[in-house]
């Protein structure tokens, strides 16, 4: 997986395979010995029009000749997701978009790949200089979901990108876009969600109970993400209300205490936790806020305990890792380390929280958050 073709070294360790000379393949192919010389050196490349004869010559395909890969592997996309986050925080901003934008280039058929650049961009185009290239990196998300959504055959890979795009676009601000994109895949039939449990039933029907499993396990793994997810929003929804986020607040934390979310997914219930604090601090709730507060703290302890932020399993929860490897594990992609952890502090100092200022446990709250390394 290189940056550039590799004809002339592959032309070269092939020849010398074969035990020939430079002149004898040149006499082959009807070229001069210096033209070979050239190509395997890297100052020259074959034209096109020799390309099959040589990969017919070596018994390989012409892609294999030029050293040309059209897909990635869910390793190798792996990697470069977390290369390219680690090179955003450490190296020049613009070198990492350029070497980015190449990398779209060579792999423009690979729509995981794509699928993870635009998750890369989105978690990281606040980094750019000034607004404008901000603004326009969420436009190239957009036009690159297009491109997936009108080329690629994947209905999983392209149902997420319907969801990204949106997200684009409303961090963009164009609402009424948003609306378009989603609001008929958010109300398709009920059915489309049955289908972990359809290929489960399917999968014991076979009597492969240990894939019946793991897809049973990621159905119920995302049920309850969603669940946590939607009910965060709802608090933000019904903030005004402080019946409805008591309410709320009291059934997620029973479902979380339940399935042991907070060490299975610290991140998403470090969002919940800081939107029930604040829901508590609109109303004045200092205790309440506080505690909440506390619980978020200690989420992101969690989440920061390990040095690399992944999704994962627990004890009951054992069957999911496969699942969770797979590049559209997506949609929750990590920023880098770093990025996150100067978010997190940068919460504390939202102005409805200013009356909890000088509260003993509070400001030892902030001092657990700076600690975090």
């Amino acid at each position: 997986m290189g940056d550039s073709l590799n004809i002339g070294e592959n032309i070269c360790r092939l020849r010398r395979g074969r035990k020939l000379t430079q002149e004898q393949l040149a006499h082959f192919i009807g070229v001069t010995k210096g033209s070979v010389s050239k190509w395997e050196t890297g100052q020259s490349m074959p034209d096109i029009t020799l390309l099959p004869r040589l990969a017919a010559y070596f018994d390989i395909t012409v892609d294999e000749l030029i050293d040309y890969q059209p897909l990635l592997s869910r390793e190798q996309i792996t990697k470069l997701y977390r290369d390219f986050a680690l090179e955003f925080v450490s190296g020049s901003f613009q070198n990492v978009m350029d070497k980015i934008q190449d990398y779209v280039k060579r792999y423009y058929s690979c729509y995981p790949f794509l699928f993870q650049v635009c998750v890369l961009w989105l978690n990281h185009y606040m980094l750019a200089e000034d607004g404008e290239e901000q603004r326009e990196i969420l436009r190239s998300i957009v036009k690159l979901c297009e491109h997936i959504k009108e080329n690629c055959r994947d209905v999983g890979i392209c149902n997420d990108t319907i969801v990204l795009q949106g997200i684009a676009y409303l961090t963009l601000g164009q609402a009424q876009e948003v609306v378009d994109a989603l609001e008929g895949v958010s109300k398709q039939n009920k059915l489309v969600n049955q289908g972990g449990l359809v290929i489960s039933q399917a999968y014991m029907m076979l009597g492969e109970k240990e894939k019946a499993e793991s897809y049973t396990q990621a159905a119920m793994y995302s049920a309850v993400l969603n669940l946590i997810g939607n009910a965060t929003q709802y608090l933000s929804i019904r903030s005004d209300d402080l019946t409805i986020c008591d309410e709320t607040i009291s059934r997620i934390e029973q479902v979380a205490e339940a399935y042991e979310y907070r060490k299975l997914h610290p991140n998403n219930m470090a969002v919940f936790e800081y939107q029930a604090a604040l829901c508590y601090a609109l109303h004045e709730e200092k205790q309440k806020a506080i505690k909440h507060m506390g619980r978020y703290v200690a989420c992101l302890e969690e989440l920061f305990s390990a040095d690399i932020l992944v999704l994962h399993g627990d004890a009951y929860f054992d069957g999911i890792e496969e699942w969770l490897k797979e590049p559209l594990g997506s949609m929750v992609a990590p920023r880098s380390r770093k990025l996150v952890i100067e978010d997190c502090i940068q919460t504390l100092s939202q102005s409805v929280f200013t009356i909890l200022d000088g509260e003993p446990e509070y400001e030892r709250l902030k001092s657990r958050v700076k600690a975090i390394k």
